[in-house]
């Protein structure tokens, strides 16, 4: 069976049966508190409703039956029949990872663009557009491998607006950081320029004085 998106998730409903409240969204827990494989899920739908029956008694049912301080949540698991009730510490469980559609819709929407400027990288250079080589560089979300084929577009494309832009952006990467730093140090030759060390801005190569700033140069 097809796993339905987080979109399609948002919009289903479904409802507790101890207490009749819609379940929530929530992010499921990276590890399976049964058997330590996982849910086989990004997400659950969860009763947060603190009035529900199997959360109030679960408190006593738990302390006769083990000892410690817990309850249950009624859970169920996406594209699945599979109910169960769910053990909690805490009345803050869950609370945490209910799904935002805002931040979904935001979050799709930069996969989108990160999709375009991925297909735009092919014809970059014929157009001499820069824009999407910038998005990918400048996009903390995109994969290392995608930065560094755009950061391989950089000094093809050969043009200087890329360099206030990428100088000011702080590579996590620092093989990404050089081959930027690389490209950069190829542009300014190419136009033959450089920056000075002092003001930052660009100047001629052969340069003694910043224009900008008035520094002697060495």
């Amino acid at each position: 069976m097809k796993s339905s998106s987080v979109f399609d998730l948002l919009a289903e409903e479904h409802h507790c049966p101890y207490c009749s409240a819609k379940l929530t969204l929530c992010h499921a827990p990276s590890i399976h508190v049964g058997d330590g494989l996982g849910w086989g899920s990004e997400y659950l739908f969860i009763c947060l409703n603190d009035e529900c029956q199997l959360f109030v008694n679960g408190w006593k049912n738990i302390e006769n039956n083990y000892g410690h301080v817990g309850s249950y949540r009624h859970m169920k698991l996406p594209d699945s029949n599979e109910n169960y009730s769910m053990m909690v510490a805490g009345k803050g469980a869950f609370t945490g990872s209910v799904v935002d559609p805002e931040q979904v819709k935001r979050s799709n929407i930069r996969f989108q663009k990160e999709r375009e400027a991925v297909a735009e990288l092919a014809t970059c250079v014929e157009d001499k557009n820069l824009a999407p080589v910038l998005y990918l560089l400048l996009d903390d979300h995109v994969a290392l491998d995608v930065k560094m084929r755009a950061a391989e577009m950089v000094p093809v494309l050969n043009d200087l607006a890329c360099i206030e832009p990428l100088r000011n952006h702080a590579f996590r990467d620092p093989n990404l950081e050089q081959t930027v730093n690389l490209a950069i140090q190829t542009i300014l030759a190419a136009h033959f320029l450089k920056e000075c060390p002092y003001c930052a801005e660009l100047i001629k190569a052969r340069a003694k004085l910043c224009k900008h700033c008035q520094k002697e140069l060495a």
